[in-house]
């Protein structure tokens, strides 16, 4: 299964970016990092976006499944990551896609309304969210990564 990672994260030190890099090192097979979401320019719908937006739309239509890492700013899920889930809007990248949604955040407890937003923005664009939850310090990246792909495989046997 061929597993695309995108972190919702600009930060340099960000969490939810560390949280893919630890998914993708214990991984068996590769997950793909999509990490250019710095570069996309703002959604125009009139616009292709360019080489930022034809590597978004590439990678998430040459993946099995997509996996979304969001921080939570403000209650909800960061801008730039909105941005680019917009960019997917009508060419239908995500539809019929299984989406993980995943926050590292301070605690189990945390990151709940980021993940929500971008819930309902994937299912909005047809894409099937098949988990999402937070995953705190010290959680183990072997015990998350078996938690998503068997969430992928229950959705896979549908």
């Amino acid at each position: 299964m061929r597993v695309v990672a995108i972190s919702g994260s600009l930060k340099q030190t960000s969490a939810n970016s560390a949280l893919l890099q630890a998914l993708a090192e214990v991984a068996p097979e590769p997950i793909v990092r999509w990490d250019r979401l710095g570069e996309l320019p703002h959604f125009v719908p009139d616009d292709d976006g360019g080489p930022a937006v034809a590597s978004l739309r590439d990678a998430v239509t040459a993946a099995d499944a997509v996996l979304v890492a969001t921080p939570e700013y403000a209650g909800g899920m960061p801008g730039s990551l909105k941005n680019a889930l917009d960019w997917l809007v009508g060419t239908g990248e995500l539809y019929g896609k299984p989406v993980a949604v995943l926050s590292a955040a301070p605690s189990a407890e945390r990151g709940s309304n980021a993940r929500a937003w971008v819930e309902q923005v994937v299912t909005m664009q047809g894409g099937r969210v098949v988990t999402s939850f937070s995953v705190a310090p010290g959680d183990d990246p072997a015990a998350v990564l078996d938690r998503v792909r068997r969430a992928l495989d229950a959705d896979a046997l549908r």
